[in-house]
């Protein structure tokens, strides 16, 4: 079994992920090639809605929306599912249009989990847990928000993903 481990190191401390490339293959190897990459380092969780996620992998400090590559394949239906202290892929409406924007639930949203592979049912794929740093994960979900231009739920000051590295593959 292949559970590789992301150190996400943010201004408000550090958070270790194992990600589960047995059930995720395709989005692990893409979240993996976003981290030697380099992408994640200086992006922002953007994000931040306290009992239910915080968003982030996509914006700079500046929120300026990152390049990124092709969108992936939606593993929502792995049998993995979006509870409290797991990593998911975000998408837009269209199921298949993850890339490198990422959430960590802060609630049990089973409403999130794959129930069809319909537009309504595809869900949202999960890759992984955290497995240190909730304390971390809970700082950032507590943060203030508001808006920014046509964004909402925005954290007031930076919430930065400073680096971001393969610790065990």
């Amino acid at each position: 079994m292949s559970f590789p481990q992301v150190e996400l190191n943010t201004n408000k401390g550090r958070i270790v992920l194992e990600l589960n490339a047995e059930k995720a293959p395709k989005t692990v190897a893409n979240f993996l090639e976003y981290v030697r990459d380099g992408f994640y380092d200086g992006v922002i969780f953007h994000r931040v809605i306290d009992g239910f996620m915080i968003q982030g992998g996509g914006m700079d400090e500046n929120f300026k929306e990152k390049a990124t590559r092709d969108a992936i394949e939606n593993e929502a239906d792995n049998g993995l599912t979006n509870d409290l202290g797991t990593i998911a892929m975000a998408r837009t409406q269209a199921p298949h249009s993850a890339s490198a924007q990422f959430f960590i639930n802060v609630g049990n949203n089973g409403f999130l989990n794959h129930s069809g592979k319909t537009a309504q049912g595809w869900g949202y794929a999960v890759f992984g847990k955290v497995t240190d740093g909730m304390d971390v994960v809970n700082e950032i979900k507590g943060v203030r928000t508001g808006n920014r231009g046509y964004h909402a739920d925005v954290p007031l000051e930076n919430v930065v993903i400073e680096s971001a590295k393969i610790i065990s593959e």
